[in-house]
């Protein structure tokens, strides 16, 4: 101790971080410990509602995951269910999403399928998939860190999406290995299996990919727009956008107008190359 990551349900939050940092003061002030906090970090889960409720036995709405892990198998449970939003927020059940991500699966088994025994290295000169495999490396792997595993997920879609449009780019080979071991967190079944056919190696047994910084600076970038920390829009623009043009691009964003509802903007944050927040009151 302190643990550096509490990760707990929101129901969970008052009585268990209470008695752990009651009795963390107190030994502290004995002088039996070094330090005042027993976590040094904390994620708080937001609650999975079905149909706007929260789940239970007697309103009958419980989700049961055997009947989905029969129908769809595993992966595809437990991938819906870090692609309904993000953690902190919770989200609300939809029987639609979870066949959705089972034909995302099915299309990365089927470019799978379609590839195996290519070579699957990259290479030549630096096609948009391969681009888009050295983004989507970039994306998940800053989004892990900090929890973020639905746009993590949304990124694998995206290169396999990029894949299926552009079968012929000698890099797919390449981009579907990526997008197995990206996605094995999440589906590890189908991710293991994918990487072997394609690579002859366990997963598991590799490094995590890394991306090429050069192969991630191409015509445009995608800036995150905030207001107040929330995400409202997002701006493509060239990669050596000013920061005073993302400010004034940012201000004037329709999605961040609409959040505006007369208060003033008190003051703008410019990362560049990452986002602008746009702090109002």
């Amino acid at each position: 101790m302190p643990i550096d990551q509490y990760i707990g349900g929101v129901e969970h939050a008052i009585l268990h971080l209470l008695y752990a940092r009651f009795w963390t003061k107190a030994f502290a002030d004995l002088g039996l410990l070094g330090f005042q906090e027993p976590f040094a970090r904390l994620l708080t889960q937001g609650m999975i509602t079905r149909d706007g409720e929260k789940m239970s036995k007697s309103a009958g709405n419980v989700v049961s995951p055997r009947e989905y892990v029969e129908r769809f198998g595993a992966d595809t449970a437990r991938t819906y269910i870090l692609f309904l939003g993000p953690p902190e927020q919770g989200a609300d059940w939809q029987d639609k999403g979870v066949g959705g991500v089972n034909r995302f699966l099915a299309r990365l088994w089927r470019l799978a399928d379609e590839t195996a025994g290519s070579d699957a290295s990259p290479g030549g000169e630096p096609t948009p998939v391969l681009r888009k495999t050295h983004w989507a490396i970039d994306k998940v792997t800053r989004d892990f860190e900090r929890f973020s595993f639905n746009t993590a997920v949304a990124a694998v879609m995206e290169l396999v999406n990029e894949c299926y449009t552009n079968r012929e780019d000698p890099n797919v080979p390449f981009a579907i290995a990526t997008a197995a071991s990206l996605i094995f967190p999440a589906a590890p079944h189908l991710g293991s299996e994918v990487y072997e056919r394609m690579t002859g190696k366990r997963v598991w047994e590799e490094p995590w990919p890394t991306a090429d910084a050069a192969l991630l600076i191409g015509d445009a970038i995608e800036i995150v727009v905030q207001v107040n920390g929330k995400v409202r829009d997002r701006l493509s623009v060239a990669p050596d956008t000013p920061g005073d043009e993302l400010e004034r691009l940012a201000h004037a964003s329709p999605k961040v107008q609409a959040q505006l509802n007369g208060q003033a903007i008190v003051k703008t944050v410019v990362v560049p190359g990452k986002l602008v927040n746009v702090v109002v009151k």
